[in-house]
């Protein structure tokens, strides 16, 4: 008889079982993570009339991977660019919520006579709200569109980033003796440098690798790379002394920045599901109702420390970052409750044994509990918000709003942001590669030359020679770095600070080379050659450190807006929203491109004198979409155009005559689209012109283009008249 591996019998029961409720929850319009979790149950020991999972290692196994895939997934879906992004006052307000709950989370659970760990978990799983259950409660209720959503998108971002921190730091802490902050601090000190070793060496190596391999990758190839690359990841984060998943989010968050990022994502997609299936399936099977109902008061208690400290830890977050009251409570509401994540840091504690029985089963608890009430907390935001204001006295709404007025005035960048976001960060990023070369070298080179040359004592100083000539260029970088794409009002709010900020990073290079001075050279040997080896290693950093540090530098910015680049060309485009040989392109204009700035638009004439149409003016912060013809451009501008690729290249030939070649390259569009709608005989727009349908007023698109019949109009006048049957192309945000 044919042995069945009790493996695929256990499978085949999660996957029908699972199927059967999720389809009776899509029916139902219910979370499918519910269903997978009830699905659980039935399978479970719990349940003795249905089949019940025999091996229940291997699905422990299976569900380890399905973490890895959803965190993998979960990187996919990431950028740290939109981390960025998400803005001051949802990262704030995030971090702000996710302390107060572990706070509060561990406090209830010391008074309530818990120890340590049970509560730091609690407190955990208290922090992280559910992704998709709030984006679902959204889609059903109609409200993508409000403000307040924007602040819950971007806070949601920032907890999912917090989320995964708090899987490598949980197990740290309960593995190091007792909650010392000086642990904590070792802990996190490691793991952001890690982190951002990991994207610079990612974002310097891995964009090239896809490039070399992208004729060779098909769908299949595709997958089988982004897979390998995502598990080789987590072995490396393992052996560094870290949770799997950081390792997964690390690698998805790396490839989400490369232009195949996307395709790997929808390629991905089918696998996340399948193993997430399996994941909250065997989370369900950890339920158990008797500890519910054993301690239904404990889950009460969850439920509601969930609910009511969720509500006033985004509230207070919010206002406090600038929100208004009413933005606050929509933000509040719409985040009170629990969901994948609070599952992952629960099995978590299971996994590591740390935590008691009852613990995992009542935040799956208070996790259902909570699904089923965000849809009403969030249409009773309004209500609520009514409510509240009948007896706020007038005295604190008058502080309240006065405090947002002076948050908003003072939003702006200040010269300490100023000082951060054009040298910190290249600072930071340079002394993270010099330190990651430091203990490179001492624990490769160093190590091999010892085991050959047991007996030399200048074993350490040609692995410290060998560490300062890889470290030349980023040493120039530290010192010498200058901004990059800096206004010039902007250097000249800096132009105070410059002594003070260069004094800082000569102090910080003497500090790093001190340390690998310490790393590699004992007292004697360092009075006689050091002096020596720092004269040539000035020398050589005066003569080709900044050419070294410029191509790194150089290389390195490429392949981080290569994603953005790729998007601007004209073959990634799709045919058929190309009936004509055009693209959207963005160019930059300097001081120097003096035949274009100072002018107004209808003095240039672009579409007369290039053929292309200027589709947005971007100044700063600020984009200016279809602008006027009365609209003058400013030096340092970045201009949007649409037009045939041969009108394109000669619009380049004029605003690069003195730039460099890859100047008008440089930036991040990506923003804008080209669609297109049919006139139909009962339309608004049959027999209008362009000029009277009113649609770059009242819809904010630029038409470009009309197919009539066989005819390809490109770059139609304002009194061009559109008939019924004419296909019209516009360009759009």
């Amino acid at each position: 008889m044919i042995h069945l591996p009790s493996l695929i019998s256990d499978l085949g029961f999660i996957l029908l079982i699972g199927a059967l409720v999720t389809l009776l929850f899509k029916k139902l319009k219910q979370p499918l993570v519910l269903g997978y979790l009830i699905a659980g149950f039935l399978v479970s020991p719990h349940v003795p009339w249905l089949p019940t999972v025999q091996d229940k290692e291997s699905i422990s196994v299976w569900s380890e991977i399905g973490v890895i895939f959803l965190l993998f997934s979960l990187g996919l879906e990431f950028s740290f660019k939109k981390l960025v992004k998400v803005g001051g006052s949802a990262g704030f307000t995030a971090v702000f919520e996710v302390l107060f709950m572990v706070g509060l989370g561990y406090l209830v659970g010391r008074l309530i006579g818990w120890n340590s760990i049970d509560s730091l978990f609690m407190g955990g799983i208290l922090s992280v709200s559910s992704t998709t259950i709030i984006v679902r409660a959204f889609q059903e209720l109609g409200m993508k569109g409000s403000k307040f959503v924007e602040l819950v998108f971007g806070i949601l971002v920032v907890e999912d980033v917090v989320a995964v921190l708090l899987l490598v730091l949980l197990p740290s802490l309960v593995s190091s003796e007792g909650f010392s902050v000086t642990s904590l601090l070792g802990v996190t000190t490691r793991m952001v440098f890690l982190i951002l070793l990991w994207f610079i060496l990612g974002i310097f190596l891995l964009p090239a690798f896809l490039r070399k391999i992208r004729d060779l990758l098909d769908e299949e190839t595709t997958l089988v790379v982004a897979i390998g690359l995502c598990l080789v990841m987590v072995i490396i984060a393992t052996s560094a002394g870290f949770s799997p998943a950081l390792g997964a989010f690390v690698m998805g968050s790396l490839l989400a920045e490369t232009p195949e990022g996307h395709h790997i994502e929808k390629l991905f997609n089918p696998i996340k599901n399948l193993f997430a299936a399996i994941f909250f399936v065997s989370v369900g099977m950890m339920i158990d109702p008797k500890v519910i109902v054993d301690h239904w008061g404990l889950v009460a208690l969850f439920t509601a420390v969930t609910i009511f400290g969720k509500f006033i830890s985004t509230y207070l977050g919010a206002l406090i970052s600038g929100q208004s009251r009413k933005t606050s409570v929509q933000a509040g509401m719409s985040l009170a409750q629990i969901g994948e994540f609070s599952f992952i840091i629960a099995s978590l504690g299971v996994t590591l044994k740390v935590t008691s029985d009852f613990l995992y089963p009542l935040a799956v608890a208070a996790s259902a509990v909570t699904t089923f009430t965000t849809p009403y907390m969030i249409k009773s935001s309004d209500v609520v918000y009514r409510w509240s204001e009948k007896y706020v006295p007038e005295r604190i709404r008058m502080v309240l709003d006065s405090y947002n007025s002076s948050v908003k005035k003072q939003s702006g960048q200040g010269v300490g942001g100023l000082v951060l976001s054009h040298y910190g960060v290249k600072i930071l990023l340079n002394a993270v590669i010099i330190v990651a070369v430091i203990f490179s070298v001492k624990k490769f080179v160093l190590v091999k030359m010892e085991d050959h040359f047991s007996s030399s004592p200048y074993a350490g100083a040609v692995a410290f020679l060998v560490c300062l000539l890889l470290s030349i260029p980023f040493f120039w970088g530290l010192v010498q770095g200058r901004p990059d794409n800096a206004r010039p009002e902007e250097l000249h709010r800096l132009k105070g600070l410059l002594p003070g900020i260069t004094l800082g990073r000569v102090i910080l290079a003497v500090l790093l080379l001190s340390v690998m001075v310490g790393q590699f050279i004992s007292l004697p040997i360092a009075s006689g050659v050091l002096a020596f080896m720092v004269v040539v290693a000035v020398l050589l950093t005066v003569r080709y450190g900044e050419a070294l540090y410029a191509f790194f530098e150089k290389r390195f910015l490429s392949n981080l807006t290569e994603k953005e680049k790729a998007e601007l060309k004209p073959q990634d485009f799709d045919p058929q929203l190309l009936p004509w040989n055009a693209s959207v392109e963005i160019f930059d204009l300097g001081v120097e491109t003096e035949g274009l700035i100072g002018k107004s638009l209808r003095e240039l004439s672009f579409k007369e004198n290039w053929g292309v149409t200027i589709a947005s003016v971007i100044r700063g912060d600020r984009q200016t979409f279809a602008p006027g013809g009365d609209f003058v451009l400013w030096p340092y501008d970045r201009i949007v155009c649409f037009g045939s690729e041969e009108e394109l290249k000669e619009l380049h030939k004029k605003i690069v005559k003195d730039q460099q070649e890859n100047r008008w390259t440089r930036g991040v569009p990506g923003k804008y689209s080209l669609s297109s709608f049919e006139v139909f005989p009962e339309h608004l727009f049959d027999g209008k012109s362009i000029a009277e349908s009113r649609l770059r007023e009242e819809r904010n698109v630029l038409v470009v283009g009309v197919e009539r019949g066989a005819e390809k109009i490109l770059g139609p006048s304002s009194s061009f008249v559109l008939r019924r049957g004419d296909l019209v192309w516009v360009v759009s945000e």
